[in-house]
């Protein structure tokens, strides 16, 4: 189908008018007092609904320890001697590994004969 009228620019922008972004409301938590998502838990303390949720104190040791690791192997790596890429590496001998194989001789296909 082919569209018969033109989409002017008013009708096109009424609407996109309803394609705006809207502001989220912010809750206020009851135990450190930072804005948070309504009916989600604080990302500050780990509060939800005046009672504790999860202890981010200690998932943020353990992110700690678990990014100091990281840091060290990347570390440990680094000191680490590569071989440098100009050194020039022993010639190997050419005729040593050389196979030759000969290619199979293939016949041609012969045409159908034609059923009359």
């Amino acid at each position: 189908m082919v569209i018969r009228m033109r989409h002017t620019r008013s009708h096109t922008k009424n609407r996109r008018s309803h394609h705006a972004l809207k502001a989220v409301p912010l809750s206020v938590c009851s135990n450190c007092g930072a804005h948070h998502r309504p009916h989600h838990m604080c990302l500050d303390c780990g509060f939800y609904n005046g009672r504790q949720v999860m202890d981010l104190s200690t998932e943020k040791a353990k992110r700690e320890a678990r990014m100091q690791a990281k840091r060290e192997m990347i570390k440990g790596e680094g000191s680490i001697p590569q071989p440098e890429k100009n050194e020039v590496s022993e010639p190997v001998a050419e005729d040593t590994t050389k196979t030759e194989t000969k290619a199979k001789k293939t016949t041609k296909k012969k045409p159908a004969k034609k059923v009359e």
